[in-house]
């Protein structure tokens, strides 16, 4: 815009703004404003009808249910079938400790077993023999029965003729001094029976602690026979081993860590939620996973079980909050997530990775309502 002294100022022509471009502006504006409006609109329902019900948590880690492998017997080890990281199925020989001691008292206790099965037949002999002289003891006491019989009858039938003079006094003693013998032989032939029935039960007890002796060297056998199979130590699951830390000489105790098989395959998520997320989680929900090891990936889960309390009840040392100082402290609940996937990802999944979880509680919507209504005081 130039000027001159007295007169007035005009605009230069290039300088206006043509009411075409001013209106073109506004289009722009009043478009990008309600590009942002259904922008923010979309956002909003979303969130309402989604994104609210989502609760997340970065505080998850892969675990797996793993193994401690350790001897069940001492001894020194004489082979190690394993190595660092092998994959390994359950039945499978890991350890080989030294047998022999326990080859022997298993040799030991086999013979100890021979011995008490001969004690066995041994007795089982001695009471047939005794059956036996049990029996030749009835038939002895049963003649000595039929002898004095028959004496009683000698002496009834002579006392009689005696009284009368047809036998002579004499005779009729020498048959009562027969009776009588015949009674004391029946009665000594009585007392050996009950003498030789009495070692039945005698010999019957021998036989049972005979057989009690058998059993009980059968039960060592049977432990001595566990001790030498237990100097092979299997693994009892399917896995990779880890923590391996035995070695060909070493000297084991029963209960010594050896090494560790952990199950890969069968690898699940812990999430620990805030108590104040919870709420609206019930098992069965969708969980959608970002492992940090996978990144770009998202897995899928289910949400399968709650701990029965919050992580500080199981803690080493529980808090005490029956003090005077107290700080409220939003409690976490372990939550376990069953991760749906293949065994191609479960190759990479290793426990201890970090995991960041996302649930989805809108199935919980209905059980807010009833627990409004139950809760409801008119």
């Amino acid at each position: 815009m130039s000027t001159t002294a007295g007169a007035p100022a005009r605009e230069v022509p290039g300088d206006v703004v043509s009411p075409a471009k001013r209106g073109n502006k506004r289009m722009v504006l009043i478009g990008l404003g309600l590009g942002a409006l259904v922008a923010a609109s979309v956002w909003g329902g979303h969130w309402w009808l989604v994104g609210r019900f989502i609760e997340s948590t970065d505080d998850a880690y892969l675990q797996a249910d793993s193994v401690t492998v350790a001897p069940k017997v001492s001894g020194y080890i004489t082979d190690v079938y394993v190595a660092d990281n092998q994959t390994v199925k359950a039945g499978d020989p890991l350890v080989r400790l030294d047998a022999r001691q326990y080859q022997v008292a298993l040799d030991q206790a086999n013979a100890t077993i021979d011995a008490r099965a001969a004690d066995i037949q041994h007795a089982d002999a001695q009471l047939a023999q005794q059956r036996a002289n049990i029996a030749q003891a009835l038939a002895q006491q049963e003649v000595a029965r039929v002898s004095l019989r028959h004496a009683q009858d000698e002496v009834a039938r002579y006392t009689p003729l005696a009284a009368t003079g047809a036998e002579t006094a004499e005779r009729l003693a020498e048959l009562k001094s027969t009776r009588d013998q015949a009674q004391a032989t029946l009665a000594a032939d009585s007392a050996v029976v009950e003498a030789q029935r009495s070692q039945i039960a005698a010999l019957t007890a021998q036989q049972a602690q005979a057989r009690a002796q058998l059993e009980a060297a059968r039960s060592s056998a049977a432990q001595s026979q566990l001790d030498l199979d237990n100097t092979v130590v299997k693994s009892v699951l399917a896995g990779r081993v880890g923590d391996r830390t035995v070695r060909v000489g070493q000297y084991v105790q029963p209960g010594t860590r050896m090494l560790t098989v952990v199950p890969v395959q069968k690898t699940y998520l812990t999430a620990n939620f805030k108590e104040t997320q919870i709420g609206r989680m019930r098992i069965g929900q969708p969980v959608e996973l970002y492992v940090d090891a996978l990144p770009g990936h998202t897995l899928h889960g289910v949400v399968d079980s709650f701990s029965p309390g919050t992580g500080a009840q199981f803690a080493l040392l529980p808090p005490e909050n029956a003090t005077g100082n107290f700080t409220k402290i939003v409690q976490r609940v372990p939550v376990r997530i069953r991760i749906d996937t293949g065994p191609q990802t479960r190759g990479v999944l290793l426990p201890g990775m970090s995991v960041t979880v996302d649930v989805d509680t809108r199935s919980a919507r209905d059980d807010d309502r009833r627990i409004d209504a139950e809760n409801h005081r008119g």
